[in-house]
């Protein structure tokens, strides 16, 4: 395979690892947005108020944090934000003793496809992180 043919289906995979994360992200702030009884219903648990309000602020800062990711200009802000923000579930999930695999370690998973993501889309992140040689 050359070069060329090489490059273009490394940013297909990266396209398309992008773009299952932001079909998550996208369906998760647009719940938030709306933020259903049931959805406010399950706060208290993890901790959260019981507040339509808070979780329309949470769906405005994910829904801007993969409006960034996805456009490739300020693409690595957006990674590096969604970094935090998914840092924050997962800190959220462990400190109420949620399920490991399945709750708690899920914005890991999706911060890694995020980023592996990025990687193959990007040159200059393959250049900082260089995984394959």
């Amino acid at each position: 395979m050359s070069r060329p043919e090489a490059m273009q289906r490394d940013r297909i995979i990266g396209w398309v690892l992008s773009g299952l994360v932001l079909l998550f992200l996208a369906m998760d702030a647009g719940g938030k947005l709306i933020a259903p009884a049931q959805m406010i219903a399950y706060s208290p648990p993890l901790g959260i108020p019981a507040d339509a309000n808070l979780y329309r602020e949470l769906g405005l800062i994910l829904a801007i944090c993969a409006l960034l990711y996805a456009v490739p200009r300020t693409a690595v802000l957006g990674a590096i934000l969604l970094t935090g923000y998914l840092g924050g579930a997962v800190a959220m999930h462990f400190r109420v003793g949620s399920p490991l695999f399945s709750h708690t370690l899920f914005g890991v998973y999706l911060g890694v496809i995020a980023w592996g993501g990025l990687w193959f889309r990007d040159p200059r992140i393959r250049a900082l992180v260089p995984i394959a040689g």
